[in-house]
């Protein structure tokens, strides 16, 4: 099957040629072109397996070249990071690179191996894949015109655009390979890779602050990648296999050589999806351009270690007791206790970025709760919230980025009334917060379904987090929706000239579509695609909700949707009639300010309380790290003490 190589190779070819493009149209030209057909080629390779019933298809059983390719690229990962360690005195974090490669290579070029198949597609990748190639693509599509706007704004920055796109296709790529790939040796390659890349797009601005964030970014997520080469150097010293499938096999059947493995390669997933205790990584990622952010934070990095615990998910049950393992445990925990306190730490954001930041990391510890259950229910749960995750993610952050450009700010406080204001980039930002949280998978019947299931198993302070942070949830993005569909006096507002770009414009649109699609057909996606996906996973056969209930919320989020078309529609009208507030003198005639009983001009603020002092990152990320180490730390010496 020669459409694989093309998508993993493809995006790599084309960031070969951005390396010579210069700044001119050429490049441009290559970056849209590139990303059109990496798209395109996405959505065939979805249908081809589409129409081949999405039977798992082994493939790519000899690969000596390509294994020497992987190997030889590695070292130079190797090289690289250790380069850049050296130059910016960070010679510690060189160790987390050096040692892994080591043990990898060591391990390839001495053992025997059996051969297995490379690459394994069934629907799980199938769905990675075209949530990589569309949103990855329309992102890309987007940086193109938003890039103009960026070093426009920020002219002490270097205009490097072109090595930031070829990034990007390396690290769709990258993707590509990582959930493409049957073979462990080509999985830890792949891993690193992402990290790499995350580590110089963060970077990107070459900044004091850009430089830290991106060294912190790199050692956490290299730390992930030294626990996934020791588990996999452990596995096939005692097992002797190098099949990621079989790995899993094993670990659904109880084998005790298994056990230490599997709950490496999870821990390694939770450095990778930014779960406590390094969720920093992420959040500093935010000092990137917005369509770096928005590549890390919805389509790619983080969704490759939500990957990892749905593969893993039907391991965490114990093959005798069908009860859930200590691996399994610690998961859902650690899952779970993100999910409410990164909610909670996002109501005293007023920097839009950070609260999709926030958002970000509690959304990803309610999917790894929900895979570290490992039930239907919990995963059914886990592949719709991905799904709505990565779509409504890529289309806020970009849409801040492009409303950032409009308004020179991306404070909440400065977006009241910007259905008046901006009203295209107001509604597009209207659909992707309701698809995060009003939407029935963004907020009710993903987190109701996970609810259920934590009863079911008797996880209850997994289900108390998952309680707690859904409400804390709605509080910041109603916070935010209030303020965006408040009217305003257009007579007395300064006005904003919407400076968006036709491919920002363009990416926007798709993503605004799609998500209204996805909350419109999920129950037709539920059963052909999502319910047939968890039988090949569980061996179950079931609706995990009646189609009867999903077809009724599909009715009522239509009706969600329409409320800022059918206001933008009545903007400027309620605009024009508004009245002004009573402020307790003489009213100047805007809404801004007044005379005071004694004569003094005053001027109102009405404004969102952040309770920033009491529970903002500063005063509440320490403890939260303190308390989830401490969980990893009794947790793991439990599971490892009982596998010894």
């Amino acid at each position: 099957m020669y459409a694989i190589p093309f998508l993993i190779c493809f995006p790599l070819f084309v960031a070969f040629l951005l390396a010579f493009a210069g700044k001119g149209k050429a490049g441009n030209v290559i970056t849209i072109g590139g990303a059109g057909i990496i798209m395109l080629s996405s959505v065939v390779f979805f249908i081809y397996c589409a129409l081949n019933g999405f039977e798992g298809m082994e493939l790519f059983f000899e690969t000596e070249f390509a294994d020497r390719l992987i190997l030889l690229g590695e070292i130079l990962l190797m090289i690289l990071v250790t380069f850049q360690c050296f130059k910016h005195r960070k010679y510690w974090i060189s160790l987390l690179s050096i040692v892994p490669t080591c043990m990898i290579a060591y391990m390839e070029l001495t053992g025997e191996h059996e051969e297995i198949a490379h690459i394994y597609v069934d629907r799980l990748s199938a769905l990675m894949c075209l949530i990589v190639g569309i949103i990855g693509s329309l992102i890309i599509i987007y940086a193109v015109g938003y890039m103009d706007g960026y070093h426009a704004h920020h002219k002490e920055i270097e205009d490097r655009r072109y090595y930031f796109f070829l990034l990007l296709f390396v690290f769709m790529g990258a993707m590509y390979g990582f959930v493409l790939s049957s073979s462990l040796i080509w999985l830890d390659f792949f891993w690193e890779l992402t990290s790499v890349c995350s580590f110089m797009l963060i970077g990107y601005t070459r900044l004091e602050e850009a430089v830290t964030n991106s060294f912190r970014a790199l050692w956490m997520n290299l730390f992930g990648g030294l626990a996934l080469a020791i588990g996999i150097v452990y596995y096939h010293h005692f097992v002797g296999d190098l099949s990621f499938r079989e790995f899993i096999e094993e670990g659904i059947a109880g084998n005790p050589y298994s056990v230490i493995p599997i709950t490496l390669m999870a821990f390694a997933a939770l450095t990778k999806a930014a779960q406590l205790p390094f969720s920093p990584w992420l959040l500093g990622a935010m000092v990137a351009p917005t369509p770096s952010s928005a590549l890390l934070h919805s389509a790619t990095m983080v969704k490759a270690g939500v990957y990892v615990l749905i593969r893993l998910s039907p391991a965490f049950q114990d093959a005798v007791t069908e009860e859930l393992t200590m691996t399994g445990s610690m998961i859902s925990i650690i899952g779970g206790f993100t999910f409410c306190v990164a909610s909670v730490m996002a109501i005293a954001q007023a920097d839009a970025k950070r609260v999709l930041a926030l958002s970000t990391v509690s959304n990803l510890g309610l999917m790894v709760a929900c895979a570290g259950v490992g039930t239907p229910e919990t995963i059914w749960a886990c592949i719709f919230l991905m799904i709505f995750h990565a779509v409504s993610k890529a289309l806020l952050f970009l849409d801040v980025g492009a409303t950032e450009n409009s308004l020179f700010s991306r404070d909440i406080e400065n977006m009241h009334g910007l259905l008046s204001r901006l009203p295209r980039l107001a509604v597009f930002m209207f659909i992707g917060i309701a698809g995060m949280f009003l939407a029935p998978f963004g907020m009710l019947i993903s987190k109701w379904s996970a609810l259920r299931a934590m009863v079911d198993e008797k996880s209850m302070m997994t289900l108390i987090f998952i309680v707690f942070g859904s409400a804390t949830t709605s509080f910041y993005w109603s916070k935010w929706m209030g303020k965006i569909i408040a009217h305003v006096n257009l007579e007395t507002t300064t006005p904003v000239k919407d400076v968006t770009k036709k491919s920002e414009l363009f990416s926007l649109w798709i993503e605004a579509v799609l998500m209204i699609l996805l909350c419109i057909l999920f129950p037709l996606l539920s059963k052909i695609y999502v319910d047939p996906l968890l039988d090949d996973m569980f061996a179950s056969n079931g609706e995990v909700l009646p189609m009867s209930i999903l077809y009724m919320l599909v009715v009522i989020i239509t009706f969600v949707f329409a409320i800022p078309l059918i206001t933008s529609a009545y903007a400027q009208h309620l605009a024009s009639n508004t009245k002004m507030s009573y402020m307790g003198g003489i009213n100047t005639g805007t809404n801004h300010n007044f005379v005071d009983s004694f004569g003094e001009p005053k001027k109102l603020f009405l404004t969102n309380y952040y309770f920033a002092t009491r529970i903002g990152v500063r005063k509440l990320m320490l403890p939260s790290q303190i308390i989830t180490l401490a969980i990893l730390l009794l947790m793991g010496c439990i599971i490892f003490g009982g596998a010894l």
